[in-house]
């Protein structure tokens, strides 16, 4: 069945999206859920360590079909001081890194997440690296974001969630955005000298798994058009409920490490920005347990090299 096909049979609201959760983490909002520093190829051509903290905050406001970040977020906005506290310590238990990621689950220019209060010590947390990078959704991205990059005194990338450029599908993901918010964030980002990476998912739900390469492929065309400098390529999964009750009703399916492997191929070949997937959790996409290690750690280098390295050759492809 087509896309537009599907699409009409189902449309969700945020009634129903969180319905169908399971229930919260527990979380503490003097803490990072999670932290790492793992090797990235930065806009320089150079390998880096980037220090990775995913900040503990109120839950985003925005009701998006396909997340599962809620899930380690608070019901009311964190204590004043809470976040450079978060930031502080997970920088205290890391190896030193060039670069750092402020995740937050949401919307990291969203006051009801961060507090703006908190931005000055959040600023002096991280004017040491060389490139801060922060998640927002495109209708949070004004002042505040100058502001923020006036504070630390150092390049500041903003993560914005394209998702997909296939206009009826974005609307069913219940994301309050259109292609047009996309690319006035984007204009006044790049205008104020902040740099942009756009989050894009493979496969997400109603497509079947050719769809999900070529409008993942085409959303990465899109968003390098407008002078994005990084496209993360997220595999779409389940876990939140709502894709769960999609699958069941026929309506989603996991991407396969294939479509992964195709859609990071072309995306290097465009050669317009660096293009990434993300592995988390990669191994929830192979069906072959003997080729997958070896064929996650190819994509992992092509991430790193930002270079297409030959395929993995193995029975499993040559019965497909």
């Amino acid at each position: 069945m087509s896309t537009a096909r599907l699409l009409r049979r189902f449309m969700s609201s945020d009634l129903e999206i969180l319905s169908a959760r399971p229930a919260k983490n527990d979380v503490d909002p003097r803490r990072p859920y999670a932290y790492f520093v793992e090797p990235e190829h930065s806009s320089d051509g150079n390998i880096v360590d980037v220090a990775t903290v995913f900040l503990t905050n109120r839950e985003c406001p925005f009701r998006c079909l396909m997340c599962d970040l809620w899930k380690n977020t608070t019901d009311e906005r964190v204590p004043i001081g809470a976040i450079p506290e978060q930031i502080d310590f997970a920088l205290s238990q890391l190896k030193e890194a060039r670069q750092i990621k402020l995740y937050n689950s949401g919307n990291f220019f969203d006051a009801q997440a961060v507090p703006t209060e908190d931005h000055p010590q959040i600023a002096h947390c991280v004017r040491r690296f060389e490139n801060v990078v922060v998640e927002n959704h495109p209708k949070l991205c004004g002042d505040r974001c100058v502001e923020f990059r006036e504070l630390i005194a150092t390049n500041l990338e903003v993560a914005i969630g394209l998702e997909t450029i296939h206009e009826k599908t974005l609307r069913s993901l219940n994301k309050s955005m259109t292609l047009d918010d996309f690319r006035q964030a984007v204009a006044f980002l790049l205008e104020h000298e902040i740099a942009v990476r756009a989050f894009i998912l493979l496969k997400p739900p109603f497509m079947s798994e050719q769809e999900g390469v070529e409008w993942a492929i085409r959303s990465m065309e899109f968003a390098f058009s407008l002078g994005v400098a990084c496209c993360s390529v997220i595999p779409t999964r389940d876990g939140n409920g709502m894709m769960e009750l999609l699958g069941d009703r026929g309506l989603f399916a996991r991407p396969q490490l294939a479509s992964m492997e195709a859609v990071l191929e072309q995306g290097i070949r465009l050669g317009d920005g660096r293009a990434f997937i993300d592995l988390w959790d990669a191994a929830r996409f192979s069906s072959c347990a003997i080729c997958e290690s070896d064929r996650i750690e190819r994509v992992r280098q092509m991430n790193l090299t930002q270079e297409v390295i030959p395929p993995i050759s193995c029975q499993c492809r040559e019965v497909a």
